[in-house]
This record gives structure tokens, C-alpha cells and sequence, in this order.
């Protein structure tokens, strides 16, 4: 959007006038409004072009260019892309490889990324469906505290597929990940205490008494 006009730049004969505090001042001629502007050392700027007459507020416009400039710099800063992972499983799978699989799930859903399960089924895999619709079932019933299914299983082909989404938020995931940084941080090492400093001088002195 193009900026608003300012000051000498309205060019119409009146303006509906609203103060700095947001007050109706009512219609007045733009030259008085351009006065009133001055006295107080504001500027009059333009907010609805189309109205009849077209509405003016006194308002210091260059602070009000920087606070609309850093409500746009904050918003971009929390904007967060969806992602969305993909995990293959086979519908006869281990099950050490399932809580393999499982984990990486978890660890998709706590960092707020939406997770595409794929079961592959191959050669006469194909003619047992409901083996990877349990499989995925199972899964779900298994992450259910971090995540919902928001695409229920569905075949497409020689795969099935069902989409998980998490229950936490990509932005409070973030968040989180970073209050427990700072946390880990403000901690720092851990330094024995003075309790455990003999317990360790006693073992040494056993180990070298051995």
C-alpha cells in the first residue's frame, strides 16, 4: 500500500477531523485543520481517502511509521512455515525399528512440524490393508499426548498414508526450546559441592591405597 497524504499534500476543500487521542472534532475547512496540525506541532494525515469528506487525524506520522514498522518486523519474526515431516514404515515392521521410528514421530510433534506417516506395502502385502491400518492406529493411540491425526488413514496406491498433526504450536514449541536453553544457560556447569568433595578424596585415597 501506497502511504497515506500528509499535510499540504490533502488537496480537498474539508476533512472530517479526529484528534490525536482519537476525539471527532467534527468537519472543518482543511486549511484550519492544517493550523490546528501546527499548533501542536503534529502532522494531518489522511486515514480514509474515500469517505465524503475524507477522514484526517492529527498524529506525529513519523513515530507512527516506526511503531506500524516494528509491529511488521514482530509479526515476520513470529510467522512460522508449516513443515511437515514424512516417516515410512512397512506394515510387518520391527519392533525395535517401530520405537525407532516412533521416537523420530515424537521429536517432530514436540518441535510443532506436522508428521506424514507412510506405510509401503509390497507384493502380496498389498491384499492385507488393515495390517498398516492397525500399524497406524497403533501409532496414533501411542503419540496421542503430543499429537491428533488430522488426516485419518487413507490408501494411496501401493502406500497408505495419514497426516498427524501436533497438539502444541509451531511458535510455543519455539518458545519453549528456548526458555529451556536460557535455563541451561543460567545454570551453567555443575560445580561439586563441598558435601561431595571428601567422597571423592576418600575414593581416590582408597583407589591408591589398592
Amino acid at each position: 500500500m501506497s502511504e497515506p497524504r500528509i499535510n499540504e499534500r490533502i488537496r480537498v476543500p474539508e476533512v472530517r477531523l479526529v484528534g490525536p487521542n482519537g476525539e471527532q472534532v467534527g468537519i472543518v475547512r482543511v486549511e484550519d485543520a492544517l493550523r490546528l496540525a501546527e499548533e501542536a506541532n503534529l502532522d494531518l494525515v489522511e486515514v480514509a481517502p474515500m469517505a465524503k469528506p475524507p477522514v484526517a487525524k492529527l498524529m506525529d506520522f513519523g513515530k507512527f511509521k516506526y511503531e506500524a514498522a516494528m509491529k511488521a518486523r514482530e509479526a515476520r519474526k513470529n510467522q512460522v512455515n508449516t513443515v511437515i515431516k514424512e516417516i515410512k514404515l512397512r506394515p510387518k515392521i520391527d519392533p525395535h525399528d517401530y520405537g525407532t521410528k516412533r521416537g523420530h514421530v515424537e521429536r517432530f510433534l514436540k518441535a510443532g512440524d506436522k508428521v506424514k506417516v507412510t506405510i509401503m506395502f509390497r507384493g502380496r502385502e498389498q491384499s492385507r490393508p488393515e495390517l498398516g491400518r492397525r500399524l497406524l492406529e497403533r501409532l496414533a493411540d501411542d503419540i496421542a499426548e503430543l499429537g491428533y491425526v488430522e488426516s485419518a488413514p487413507k490408501q494411496d496406491g501401493r502406500n497408505m498414508i495419514m497426516v498427524i498433526g501436533p497438539t502444541k504450536k509451531k511458535a510455543e514449541a519455539k518458545a519453549e526450546q528456548r526458555r529451556a536453553r536460557d535455563r541451561s544457560a543460567a545454570e551453567g556447569p555443575r560445580v561439586a559441592s563441598e558435601d561431595e568433595a571428601p567422597a571423592a578424596t576418600e575414593e581416590s585415597a582408597a583407589s591408591a591405597a589398592e
